[in-house]
């Protein structure tokens, strides 16, 4: 005997929408491979131009190749009560004048100096004097260095053509400068102890041959200084950046295309139209 369906109390399978599919399974739909390779060839072509326009900051940049080893006269290059101009800084100069007898110190805590090695050189007191020169500006002078607690040796007098580096002065030091406690090449420190001064050069001059009785503080010539072209530099930074833009905006269109699909899944399982 023949049954229907209903009899039985079955009734008809009902359709559910299908899965919307993932952010992964949608990207790897052959429309969305050629997007994505269409934007990493733009990226790659961006990252290009950054690279080229790093290269032209490189190659464009301002490098400091004064001669700094050739001596010239101080006074040809500084002048006392002004401010120490990069021309002069690190010069070989020579300078004729008078030592100030009585105006030596120790400054403690100091190194020998980079002999060209690498190396910061061993530790020693400096020993700093006042050289007058013929129109009575007054010169720091770095004549060497003794063992660390070493006293002060007598030192030659008179009158002396000197050579050496000259090297802008340090910051006046935050120790007890008061009780005898120097670290630092501090110009106007030094000069406030000093009695005989007249107008005063910015920089202190490191002797490239000390005395007897003292050793050579090594003073090595500055370093070639390259000052990068920012502008090309900020153009390859505005290529890149555009370059990881392209690959963004792959991502966005497929993320979107995904997001579409969900909400027109959602739609059609609560019967609602789907939102544009």
């Amino acid at each position: 005997m023949a049954t229907d369906a209903a009899t039985h109390g079955h009734h008809p399978a009902s359709s559910t929408p299908d899965e919307p599919p993932g952010f992964w399974h949608l990207a790897r739909r052959p429309k969305w491979i050629a997007a994505l390779l269409l934007a990493l060839g733009v990226a790659a072509a961006f990252a290009a131009l950054g690279q080229w326009q790093l290269e032209r900051s490189i190659e464009t940049a301002i490098v400091d190749d004064r001669d700094t080893e050739t001596a010239v006269a101080l006074e040809s290059i500084a002048e006392p009560q002004s401010v120490m101009t990069s021309e002069a800084s690190g010069r070989i100069v020579t300078v004729t004048g008078t030592w100030v007898e009585g105006d030596e110190r120790s400054i403690t805590g100091r190194l020998s100096g980079d002999d060209g090695s690498g190396a910061a050189g061993e530790p020693g007191d400096w020993i700093v004097r006042h050289l007058q020169t013929a129109d009575g500006a007054s010169l720091v002078v770095v004549a060497g260095y003794v063992r660390v607690g070493a006293s002060i040796p007598t030192l030659p007098g008179g009158t002396e053509t000197l050579s050496g580096r000259y090297v802008p002065s340090e910051s006046p030091q935050s120790g007890d400068f008061e009780n005898g406690e120097r670290t630092v090449i501090a110009v106007a420190d030094l000069i406030n102890e000093w009695d005989e001064v007249g107008p005063v050069y910015s920089g202190y001059l490191v002797l490239s041959n000390a005395p007897a009785g003292l050793d050579t503080v090594a003073a090595p010539a500055p370093e070639l200084e390259r000052e990068l072209n920012i502008l090309n530099l900020f153009y390859a930074i505005e290529w890149v950046l555009f370059g990881g833009f392209a690959v963004y905006l792959w991502w966005r269109l497929v993320k979107d295309e995904q997001e579409k699909l969900e909400q027109a899944a959602g739609a059609e399982a609560t019967g609602a139209p789907p939102v544009d």
